[in-house]
């Protein structure tokens, strides 16, 4: 719909991707502190588990964001390639 008013394909790229990489960052922020509450909790009662670890929360913020950025990009590229004529005339 936005291609067919005027907007280029790299502007929904960018505007669908952003959105989805926006929901990420605040899905890590929310979800860092109980996940360093749950490992105090089972450094507690595992002998050997490091509660802190920022190498490993890095890694995991790195890779879900990474697949979150893949899982945005390939559908929106695919929805830029559809004509608008017949994205228009389908609805």
């Amino acid at each position: 719909m936005r291609v067919a008013l005027g907007a280029s394909r790299g502007e929904v790229v960018r505007l669908i991707v952003g959105h989805g990489m926006r929901l990420t960052l605040i899905g890590a922020i929310v979800g860092v502190l109980p996940a360093v509450m749950a490992t105090r909790l089972i450094g507690g009662v595992l002998p050997g588990v490091r509660s802190a670890d920022p190498v490993t929360y890095a890694a995991v913020v790195a890779l879900l964001a990474s697949s979150a950025f893949i899982a945005s990009y390939l559908p929106a590229r695919r929805a830029t390639r559809v004509d608008p004529l017949v994205a228009l005339r389908s609805d």
